[in-house]
């Protein structure tokens, strides 16, 4: 490899051959570095990139797998997906070439997943295995499509975890109206969790409401932002799905009291967020509320849980369900399936009918 210096501009440039993936002898040339070894370290990358199977180490390929996609990605779903990447994935791959990794390396790595136990003695939870695998085998299928690698070696190591959750905790009716008594005495804690249980909102969704998306005359919360505090900054996103933009109706007795709350807030623009709390306080909360109601302790997204649980209690279908929380009907249908015991009911009683009536003729 060699770098050359352009002595009008200042700068370096690197002007070689290479072969590509179709065996076509091709010609580089790249201008522009401060110095010789930024442009010979570019060098080093391209001719990585393009040779025949993958020839860089899992940690310069996690470089170009942060380049590629990381601009493509939510912020959210990216800090996600680099902290695996950083404490989960590295430690155990950086120095290995990607080309040299093989199932056997994979199937250790899993191995080391299972095995751990945090200060506690707790594993990791096969959901969570889950998605370390499925972060671990995207990386692996990027390096497939786009940097000519032959397989996938986790493919072939087989799975890691599960991908359906332990039984969901939710609250019953009863149960909830015994913790939000215990915490009426913070006005904005209050309001936020009856919005939570009696909208169903995803915690995002709350966070990023301003005046603006409530009606109060036609008692709707549009829904078509997401908050999340990243890095000491506000980020502000589309919401989680296409789905998730909906209009959401309150029941009157929220509408009134959320009419009431915002009308008691001080200064402040259409456009500003109305509740400014965070999700440690809002944990601390459901702690305070709990014990003191004597309830078992739920997280704050089990509340939409208890919401759903509601609306299934009460007769509507997976359709309607799925409309208000921004869910698709079947995603309803399979997570919530054991909350549907009045239609499973309804079928042995008609089915039951359907036997009798034969039996008589």
């Amino acid at each position: 490899m060699a770098a050359y210096k352009d002595e009008k501009r200042g700068t370096w440039y690197v002007s070689f051959h290479y072969y590509d993936w179709t065996g076509k002898n091709c010609r580089k040339v790249k201008r522009g570095f401060k110095t010789r070894k930024e442009a010979l370290e570019w060098e080093h990358h391209f001719r990585m990139k393009e040779a025949d199977d993958l020839d860089m180490t899992f940690g310069e390929f996690v470089e170009a797998y942060t380049r590629d996609m990381k601009p493509k990605l939510k912020p959210t779903t990216w800090l996600t997906k680099e902290h695996i990447l950083r404490t989960k994935l590295l430690p155990f791959f950086k120095d290995k070439k990607m080309r040299d990794i093989r199932p056997t390396d994979i199937i250790q790595w899993q191995n080391k997943q299972i095995a751990y136990r945090d200060a506690k003695g707790k594993p990791y939870a096969p959901t969570y295995l889950k998605t370390l695998q499925s972060e671990l085998s995207a990386l692996f299928n990027h390096a497939v499509r786009f940097y000519e690698l032959k397989s996938n070696p986790v493919v072939k190591a087989g799975p890691l975890g599960k991908g359906k959750s332990e039984e969901m905790l939710f609250w019953t009716k009863e149960e909830y109206l015994k913790f939000i008594v215990e915490v009426k005495d913070k006005p904005y804690s209050y309001e936020a969790f009856q919005i939570l249980y009696w909208c169903g909102l995803r915690l995002g969704e709350l966070l990023a409401l301003t005046k603006q998306d409530i009606d109060f005359d036609n008692k709707v919360i549009r829904i078509t932002k997401s908050y999340q505090r990243l890095g000491g900054k506000d980020i502000i996103t589309d919401p989680k799905t296409p789905k998730s933009k909906r209009d959401v109706i309150m029941p009157d007795f929220l509408c009134e009291e959320l009419k009431e709350y915002t009308s008691r807030l001080s200064g402040g623009l259409p456009a500003d967020r109305i509740f400014h709390l965070t999700k440690g306080f809002l944990h601390y909360e459901m702690t305070r509320g709990s014990e003191k109601a004597g309830v078992k302790r739920i997280r704050i997204h089990d509340l939409r849980h208890s919401h759903i649980s509601l609306l299934i209690s009460l007769g509507f279908s997976a359709v309607s369900i799925g409309n208000r929380v921004g869910h698709e009907s079947v995603d309803i249908t399979y997570r919530y399936a054991h909350m549907f015991p009045t239609e499973q009911t309804q079928m042995a009683r008609l089915l039951n009918e359907q036997y009798m009536e034969a039996s008589i003729s």
